[in-house]
């Protein structure tokens, strides 16, 4: 599907008509999809140029890789001062810097790319990129590329580099947390609801054999077709249109991913995060319209924001969302006050950095629209659905603000598939099974100095999710010794026997605590 660069943008995720055409000239005209010759030709001629991101780090060192990370600039035009064809790139590509048309040609096609939209004239001897290219490593060392408009390729200190609607933006700390949560077993379809500028299609590309991609912004269509093929990638099957509109009837996918427009705001102002409906009923509507989409077995895995409302659990609102046949995992990985979220959000757009008045307004506006929804704070976290054929779903809702290890996803895989394992297991089959303590488990002790017994015992993961749980002394006894050798029931008998218990007393309550220590992935079925 080819879109024009200034196709008209219609309202993000909302059905309450078009956006204005004046928004658009703000915005501009972005390279033409239609040309893979000439997408190829410039790849080539930036891997040539090792404009990678080893490459960059290289070149900028990593104090300045990590400002250019959080948008700032400065050093890296420090870094880039020089006329080394990688320098060159990146002040044109990254920094937004005007350059001699002699010095680009020593390392781009400059006529094909003038021709074909990569690049403007500026004057009479000059030439500027019209879109943002940065570099970005694929999960198996993949040298990718993700297209945004100008300013956007991660939000900054001072906003993002367009309040225009319709603006496109890049890689952010949101789309790789999403990527990396996402499970990558092979399937046959996958859909990316609400694209942007293509990164979670782009992962898509490389484990699903058709990748559908959404959205509604038009302009955000045309920039995941160049991010697809200047990364090599195969072309993806691309619809415009809000939520699950765009799919046919019956359509359905073996994995879903969005990093939708979740932000909680009081009026829609930027299509890539203010979705545009209330409260949180957009990331709401996503989560119950997915389960129909998914094949059996087929995961949906979305980025959300919800609300904590007076009154009201909010861990109940979340169950609330999940669709019938569906388990679920729901983590809650942050929460803020409504003034921090309000201000969070108003530095998105750069708004504290006009005037005074106008960004009290505003501020204004986000306080009143929670207080009129009772609204005290916002979560943020992931949402991981799964199709069963289960009888009874298994939902679980939880928080979790502690350090991971990403990538996730197969630690989401991994869930899901233990979930089925103790469905199918009564307690009567676990005292009959073997089970291994998974890898990179320790125990830590904690209690007064000089005790003879420990105050409670704690083991901690430190691969995955690094949860840790507090466990009994029979507890933390059997999970030393399951190494897959002996079934639980035995092991069971054997504590029994050291600690004077009654074996069959202690065999009717342990298996509450082994299904507690399997779910949460310290123990494995052998």
């Amino acid at each position: 599907m080819v879109l024009g660069a200034a196709g008209r943008v219609r309202s993000g995720w909302r059905h309450n008509g078009g956006v204005s055409d004046s928004t658009l000239p703000a915005l501009p005209a972005v390279p033409a999809s239609g040309r893979p010759d000439v997408a190829a030709r410039l790849r080539d001629a930036l891997l040539g140029a090792s404009f990678t991101a080893d490459g960059l780090l290289e070149l900028l060192g990593a104090p300045a890789y990590a400002a250019l990370a959080r948008s700032e600039t400065v050093p890296a035009l420090r870094a880039t001062r020089g006329d080394t064809p990688l320098e060159v790139l990146v002040r044109l590509f990254l920094l937004q810097q005007p350059v001699p048309p002699a010095r680009v040609a020593a390392v781009l096609p400059v006529d094909a790319c003038l021709e074909s939209g990569w690049l403007v004239r500026v004057g009479a001897d000059e030439v500027a990129a019209t879109v943002d290219v940065r570099p970005y490593g694929g999960p198996d060392g993949e040298d990718w590329f993700i297209v945004s408009d100008l300013g956007c390729a991660v939000g900054g200190a001072g906003g993002i580099g367009s309040r225009a609607e319709g603006v496109v933006l890049g890689v952010g700390g949101a789309s790789t947390t999403l990527a990396g949560i996402t499970v990558r077993t092979p399937v046959p379809a996958a859909l990316d609801l609400g694209t942007g500028s293509g990164i979670q299609a782009l992962h898509a590309s490389r484990h699903a054999t058709r990748v559908t991609a959404t959205d509604v912004n038009a302009r955000a269509l045309h920039i995941t077709a160049l991010t697809l093929a200047l990364s090599g990638a195969p072309a993806a099957d691309l619809r415009e249109g809000s939520l699950f509109e765009p799919l046919r009837d019956g359509e359905t996918y073996d994995l879903i991913v969005s990093n939708p427009p979740f932000v909680i705001s009081p009026r829609a102002r930027l299509t890539y995060r203010d979705g545009g409906m209330g409260g949180d009923d957009l990331c709401r509507s996503i989560v119950q319209g997915a389960g129909e989409r998914l094949n059996e077995g087929g995961f949906a895995q979305f980025l959300a924001n919800w609300q904590h409302v007076e009154g009201e659990d909010w861990q109940d609102r979340l169950r609330s969302w999940v669709p019938r046949g569906c388990d679920a995992w729901i983590v809650q990985r942050e929460v803020q006050d409504v003034t921090q979220y309000a201000e969070l959000w108003l530095r998105d757009a750069g708004d504290h950095r006009g005037d005074p008045a106008e960004y009290q307004a505003l501020y204004d506006a986000w306080l009143d629209e929670f207080e009129a929804r009772k609204v005290k704070a916002v979560g943020f976290g992931w949402i991981t659905l799964r199709r069963t054929g289960a009888a009874v779903p298994s939902v679980t809702v939880e928080e979790w603000p502690h350090p991971v290890e990403q990538p996730l996803g197969e630690t989401v895989r991994a869930h899901f598939d233990r979930l089925d394992y103790l469905r199918a297991h009564d307690d009567a089959a676990l005292l009959e099974a073997h089970f291994r303590l998974a890898s990179e488990i320790v125990q830590e002790q904690v209690g007064l100095p000089g005790a003879e017994d420990p105050e409670h015992v704690v083991l901690r993961q430190n691969r995955g999710m690094r949860r840790a749980t507090k466990v009994d002394t029979v507890g933390a006894g059997f999970a030393g010794v399951c190494d897959g050798s002996l079934s639980a029931g035995r092991i069971l008998d054997a504590i029994a026997q050291l600690v004077g218990e009654d074996p069959v007393l202690l065999r009717d309550r342990t298996p509450a605590q082994i299904r507690l220590l399997v779910e949460q992935g310290f123990l494995e079925p052998a």
